[in-house]
């Protein structure tokens, strides 16, 4: 699967979107593949503050429980209630399977994330 160019991925798998000051954050295509079947996912509460390289909640998969870690800091504005129901869509479309979004704290951390080609390349060197 290619990955969204116009995204940033950190080396823990998720990925970042940014539009203006908002943040979406999701994880990757990689990420899914490597957990199997998701069956379960722990978001934070609307208003939670989220920090950078800090974890912010969980994916379950028949596999494993894995944290979450967030890409930047910031305020959670929405979570996506519908993985509550339906954590499968993750596993079909992970790049918009979305899990929450944000208000960025600090834009400037967006600079220390990968891009599409580092981060395929990361994940090329990992396996």
């Amino acid at each position: 699967m290619a990955y969204p160019p116009e995204f940033k991925y950190t080396k823990e798998h998720e990925w970042l979107a940014v539009d203006g000051a908002t943040g979406t954050i999701g994880i990757t295509d990689y990420a899914q593949n490597s957990l199997g079947d998701i069956v379960f996912v722990e978001l934070p509460k609307v208003g939670a503050q989220l920090v950078a390289g800090k974890t912010f909640g969980t994916v379950e998969s028949v596999k494993a429980v894995s944290d979450l870690f967030a890409p930047a800091s910031g305020t959670v504005t929405e979570v996506n209630d519908g993985l509550t129901t339906s954590p499968e869509k993750v596993n079909s479309d992970p790049h918009s399977a979305w899990m929450v979004k944000i208000t960025l704290a600090n834009p400037a951390e967006v600079d220390a994330l990968l891009s599409a080609a580092d981060y395929e390349k990361f994940i090329a060197d990992e396996q």
